[in-house]
């Protein structure tokens, strides 16, 4: 049976890098779903959120769940964004009437490998990629959403992909939204400890998500590194 699915593209896929959003739309076709895109979508909240501003917080997540409250599922190329609305309930948990539709939407709201595995039982997507690629564990999907082990099994299936674990594979990238922002020197330090982590086997340095690999990549140029950042998601819809 085909699933329905609503796609939640962020701010920073539809922003700064589209082509994951049009990685992810060709990655849950092909794995069986009809896909929707719904453009009275904003921001999941979480900058304002994260900042201190709840109440700003709370009239951005009121029209994300406006939004997507009559979605079957919704899915995002984020673990940072779907974390946050996960945290919806804890926003509203002193508006019964909200919290209630909140925690709706959070119960169907996924990150893209978490659905893929999870929900879909799908692994393999006929994807080929000739490259050894090392994984970037973001902190939100880790920590919050327990994703660990479904973008590794979909990688090892890419044809011609090589897995490479790296010893700080579970380290900060120091991006941290506004706290790259606010602490730049502490950003940067986390950074270079992140990195230092590759070496030359290494030709592409993934990630679920698009704001740590925004961090990543600008530093690798900078340092004039030839390995690149790709998400999962571009990975996925290679051929």
């Amino acid at each position: 049976m085909t699933r329905s699915v609503a796609l939640f593209a962020t701010c920073l896929g539809d922003q700064l890098w589209p082509e994951v959003v049009e990685a992810t739309v060709a990655v849950l076709e092909r794995a069986g779903c009809r896909v929707t895109f719904d453009p009275a979508q904003t921001c999941c909240a979480q900058p304002a959120f994260n900042s201190g501003y709840h109440d700003e917080a709370k009239a951005v997540a009121r029209a994300f769940v406006e939004v997507f409250e009559r979605a079957d599922a919704v899915v995002a190329p984020s673990g940072s964004c779907t974390a946050m609305v996960h945290r919806y309930p804890e926003l509203f948990r002193d508006e019964p009437d909200w919290r209630a539709r909140a925690e709706a939407v959070a119960h169907k709201a996924f990150e893209l490998s978490a659905f893929l595995v999870r929900e879909l039982g799908v692994v393999d997507l006929g994807a080929r990629l000739s490259a050894r690629v090392a994984w970037h564990d973001a902190c939100h999907a880790l920590r919050e959403l327990g994703v660990h082990d479904e973008p590794r099994r979909l990688l090892r299936a890419v044809a011609g992909l090589e897995l490479v674990e790296l010893r700080t594979g579970e380290s900060c990238c120091g991006f941290g939204g506004t706290f790259a922002v606010k602490f730049p020197e502490l950003s940067t330090a986390m950074l270079d400890h992140k990195l230092s982590g590759l070496d030359d086997r290494v030709d592409v340095l993934s990630a679920v998500d698009s704001s740590c690999l925004m961090q990543m990549r600008g530093r690798l140029q900078r340092q004039g590194s030839r390995v690149r950042a790709m998400h999962l998601a571009e990975i996925l819809a290679s051929r």
